[in-house]
């Protein structure tokens, strides 16, 4: 019994833990499911000069993200325009990047300064939950500004009553909910796996796909049903953008002018930007299997740091009236000094 369990700690030095921190034994990842009580976070580089490094990165990236999203709000709430429906949506765009980039950047850079990047599992699945939450809501919120820009532009006389406030805000709050309950559902089923494997995760977020491999438990029935939440999202959402923009295109084409059809396109720009971004990412993130392999941090990487970075920037260059309302809100502060 001793030599197969030297036998077991030596097969998964060598595989599974070669880029194990100092300090670390394989042993201590090899004990019963009822004695594990928590992961290792190995999705970044664990030498101190990369670490240093990162963490200035990260924590640049993550100021940012938190004040372009809170000065685009500030911007639309101090714009003539507040309570339009495309403003709406963005200022609950902005709102949710901001939440979005506080669950993950956070312990990101916590594990970048720390000699044991472990997490619990109480808190792994939790993270998982609002991951899988603020992506979910983001994914359906930018599917509605896709439908607002189609009333928009294809039925401008009749907007008002296509976009009423009740509508933008059932619209909204569905978003939420929908993702709240599909983010439920797949948590729930997580925490039912028993984890006995070895315990490291190669990234740097809990993910849901991320702990299938880790669960000695079937995870079949698991993957099964976040594979058809996936699908239910990606393909229900995309549908309903691909329709917008179809129509859309329809109705600039057929736009005389060349300024209108400029005048027109400029409106979705940003928004298709956006959808590409995230759609481009997290959707393959979530489709492909956890093997360990690169691109799995480079797809969480683009959605789950860089998007909500990206997204204030996008909105405030493309979008003139946005870009008018800063520039009108810089010049009140100015005047105040």
């Amino acid at each position: 019994m001793g030599g197969n369990s030297g036998l077991l700690e030596e097969t998964v030095n060598a595989t599974s833990f070669c880029f194990l921190p100092k300090g670390y034994h394989p042993s201590v990842f090899l004990r019963n499911h009822s004695t594990i009580t928590g992961f290792l976070l190995l999705g970044l580089p664990t030498d101190h000069p990369s670490q240093a490094l990162l963490f200035m990165l990260f924590l640049v990236i993550y100021l940012l993200t938190l004040s372009g999203n809170l000065l685009l709000i500030l911007v639309i709430r101090a714009s003539s325009h507040p309570h339009t429906p495309m403003y709406f949506f963005l200022s609950q765009l902005s709102f949710l990047d901001v939440c979005y980039s506080s669950v993950i950047v956070p312990k990101m850079l916590e594990n970048l300064l720390s000699e044991k990047k472990t997490i619990s599992i109480e808190d792994c699945l939790t993270k998982a939950f609002f991951v899988f939450d603020s992506g979910g809501t983001e994914i359906c919120l930018l599917a509605v500004m896709a439908y607002d820009r189609y009333a928009a532009i294809c039925h401008p006389l009749h907007y008002g009553q296509m976009m009423s406030d009740e509508l933008c805000v059932g619209l909204v709050v569905g978003s939420w909910g929908l993702a709240f309950l599909d983010a439920l559902i797949n948590t729930i089923l997580a925490w039912k796996l028993d984890f006995c494997q070895t315990r490291v995760i190669s990234n740097f977020l809990c993910e849901i796909p991320s702990l299938f491999p880790l669960s000695c438990s079937n995870s079949s029935n698991n993957f099964a049903v976040l594979l058809c939440c996936v699908f239910l999202y990606a393909f229900g959402t995309f549908l309903l953008v691909f329709y917008s923009y179809a129509r859309i295109v329809s109705t600039i084409l057929s736009i005389s002018s060349t300024s209108g059809r400029s005048k027109a396109f400029s409106t979705c720009s940003s928004h298709i930007t956006a959808v590409t971004i995230l759609y481009g990412s997290g959707i393959l993130r979530h489709l492909m299997p956890t093997s360990g392999s690169p691109w799995e941090l480079v797809f969480s990487m683009q959605y789950s740091v860089l998007t909500p970075l990206l997204n204030p920037l996008v909105y405030t260059f493309k979008n003139k009236e946005v870009k008018a309302g800063l520039k009108t809100m810089l010049q009140k502060s100015l005047n105040l000094f």
